[in-house]
């Protein structure tokens, strides 16, 4: 039984409850414990970053501490215990992994935003836009880019001499 249980274990504490029933049955219950992590999962995107990064659905991380509930006679709990519990830990470390992939994509993707946002702030500095502007305004040769020349401009003194 712990063999199969051995990795669920390792990630996140179970709790394992068996009560008698009725006519000689038996319930066993295996329950993963929440972590604190599971949920600052979406803690990532922020508000800004809402509209452009989807979260991982609350249904997805309560996944996560969905029990195990088998009722049976003693012997068919013997019987199969085994079997639903590897499948059991099976399905769990599959949607741990998952969550795990989404977290990490998750914060690549804020990262990525984030330098792009950078990026764009650094080309639109206020001296960049002022040396573009002067630049657009001017030919290649320094005279205003419509060949019009301006009576304060110095280069017109020169040119029309």
């Amino acid at each position: 039984m712990f063999i199969e249980l051995m990795p669920l274990i390792e990630k996140r504490a179970i709790t394992i409850t068996v009560a008698a029933l009725k006519d000689g049955h038996v319930r066993v219950n295996v329950v993963p414990a929440a972590l604190a992590e599971d949920s600052k999962v979406n803690e990532n995107i922020g508000y800004s970053n809402k509209d452009k990064i989807t979260k991982i659905p609350e249904s997805a991380i309560h996944a996560l501490t969905t029990p195990l509930s088998l009722t049976g006679a003693p012997d068919e709990i013997d019987a199969q215990l085994a079997e639903q519990l590897k499948a059991f830990v099976d399905s769990h470390l599959a949607l741990q992994q998952s969550v795990d992939r989404a977290r990490k994509e998750i914060t690549d993707a804020v990262k990525a935003i984030e330098e792009r946002n950078k990026n764009r702030s650094k080309a639109r500095t206020p001296t960049a836009l002022m040396t573009d502007e002067k630049n657009s305004c001017k030919g290649e040769d320094g005279a205003p880019a419509g060949g019009n020349l301006s009576l304060f401009d110095p280069n017109a003194a020169a040119a029309s001499d």
